[in-house]
């Protein structure tokens, strides 16, 4: 999600200086460029105020932070990012007390911010170990047609050798 180019918290914030920033920062990366409805994706996508959106079959609105880590969080976005960066930066654990003494936040929000981004890894994490598992059937499928394929020829050679 973060380009690896941050070297610090400092270069991080200076590239994400506000809410308007981050916002336009993962419609990008969400969209690129082409709003697609979380609620139906063949749907017409009107623009209304706020940064926020109304899918037309629905008639619900959405934002960029719909459907993600940052849905229905008080929190500003630049500190989600800066947390993101920390916990997926550093090799070791970060406590939330260190965190929301980073972030400037209280400790229970910073445990909150912990618990989802680890939670959102591991479950890319997991879908991303989950494809290799249906790779690896599909071969054994086709390893096991092949080895019954096989076995029926050996079963036909033998009648042949029997006649």
């Amino acid at each position: 999600m973060l380009s690896a180019d941050f070297k610090s918290i400092s270069d991080l914030k200076e590239a994400f200086p506000d809410e308007q920033s981050c916002i336009e920062h993962l419609e990008r990366l969400r969209w690129n460029g082409l709003i697609v409805s979380p609620f139906d994706p063949n749907s017409k996508v009107y623009h209304c105020k706020q940064n926020r959106y109304r899918c037309r079959n629905s008639r619900k609105y959405f934002n960029v932070k719909t459907n993600t880590l940052f849905y229905n969080s008080k929190i500003e976005l630049q500190k989600w990012f800066v947390a993101i960066w920390l916990i997926t930066h550093e090799n070791r654990t970060i406590s939330s007390i260190e965190l929301s003494e980073t972030l400037e936040i209280t400790q229970k929000s910073a445990w909150f911010m912990i618990k989802h981004i680890r939670h959102y890894f591991e479950f890319e994490k997991n879908s991303g170990e989950k494809k290799k598992l249906k790779e690896k059937k599909k071969k054994i499928d086709e390893i096991e047609v092949v080895i019954e394929k096989d076995r029926l020829q050996l079963v036909e050679w033998l009648k042949q050798l029997k006649k």
